[in-house]
């Protein structure tokens, strides 16, 4: 009986986290009609990206908007990622470069990288992407900036991965579709933390009034999230997540690549402010012994009673996390919630196992 009070419990946090989620589940995206157009800095940082920045810059200069620049900036590439931002540049004034040369004291640091971008940039708002990323529509740069004013000076966007075929596919997609659902909704319920560079804006004041990324420079990651959790407040921080404002980049084709991906994301989790560290690690581990209790208590309890615990649990999962994904337009990972949520509870216990060994130490 002790197992079932402890799963019965568990379960409960698990509702209660959902109740959490449902602040960004059951909102709808605004629909504007009419906005202002202020003049915008769109600023990617790319390293060895040369066939992606073919593929994608002419989606960025083909939005349906009248003022904007585009900072590209080459972070010591070693493949022709300047020369295909020099042809840009020659065939479109608004195409501005910034060449990052090795830097002993912060080589490898992407976050050196777009401190020098962001000097280079000459609006106060800025829109942030990754050379992979693709805007969704020509009303992204318009979406994603319209709300920047001198309160709302932080926008939070979505960044969707290419839909298609194989288990890896829908993993990746769970797993960017339930971390976008929590930062929406911490930052809904007032205390936002992290956002995601591939779909990222923010104004330069808030910028160099936080003296940008120098209190987490030495880390080769953390440019989007340690910023958003150092800098965003419920009174600055706003959401961005209709359908026209996503970003769309192609996700890792092996289960290795992404392995590292996530790793490297995951160092900066540590410098999140102790109430984050505290609701995101009692998310993870309520996930965790849910799955591992669940089968335990079937054996060993009365099993209707664990049956129905259970099924509360994945009733409450499937109107939260459902809703969500249709906000985010993922409606076909639905039916596979519980079974996804399994798999990436695993995957993640196998970060947390490898990154306690190691620890990776360069953003490429």
């Amino acid at each position: 009986m002790v197992l079932l009070y402890v799963l019965a419990a568990v379960v409960l946090i698990n509702c209660g986290y959902y109740i959490l989620f449902s602040k960004f589940s059951f909102l709808k995206p605004p629909t504007v009609s009419t906005y202002k157009t202020y003049p915008v800095s769109i600023i990617i940082c790319a390293k060895n990206e040369a066939e992606n920045l073919a593929k994608n810059i002419p989606s960025i200069l083909a939005q349906a908007y009248p003022n904007f620049e585009v900072i590209l900036i080459n972070d010591s590439s070693s493949d022709n990622t300047l020369d295909v931002m020099e042809d840009f540049a020659n065939e479109d004034n608004r195409v501005k470069i910034v060449n990052v040369e090795n830097n002993e004291a912060f080589w490898g640091n992407k976050k050196y990288a777009l401190t020098l971008g962001i000097k280079k940039a000459v609006n106060k708002r800025m829109l942030f992407t990754d050379a992979d990323c693709k805007p969704a529509s020509p009303n992204w740069l318009a979406e994603m900036t319209k709300n920047l004013d001198q309160t709302k000076q932080l926008v939070l966007g979505y960044g969707a991965y290419v839909k298609e075929k194989g288990f890896l596919n829908a993993l990746i997609r769970f797993e960017t579709l339930m971390t976008a659902l929590q930062y929406f909704s911490y930052a809904k319920a007032g205390t936002p933390y992290m956002g995601v560079g591939r779909n990222l804006a923010y104004t330069s004041k808030l910028y160099y009034d936080n003296n940008g990324f120098i209190s987490h420079i030495q880390l080769p990651s953390g440019d989007d999230d340690l910023f958003v959790n150092e800098v965003a407040t419920s009174a600055n921080t706003v959401l961005c997540f209709s359908e026209e404002s996503f970003t769309i980049s192609k996700p890792k084709t092996t289960f290795k690549a992404w392995l590292l991906q996530k790793r490297r994301h995951v160092t900066t989790a540590k410098l999140y402010k102790p109430k984050h560290k505290f609701l995101l690690s009692t998310y993870y581990v309520a996930n965790l012994l849910f799955w591992l209790l669940t089968p335990v208590c079937l054996l060993l309890s009365n099993w209707k009673i664990v049956l129905a615990v259970v099924l509360v649990r994945l009733l409450c999962q499937y109107i939260v996390v459902g809703k969500a994904a249709q906000n985010l337009k993922e409606r076909n990972l639905i039916p596979f919630l519980p079974f996804l949520e399994l798999f990436l509870v695993c995957f993640q216990l196998s970060i947390f196992i490898f990154n306690s060994s190691a620890k990776p130490t360069r953003w490429k």
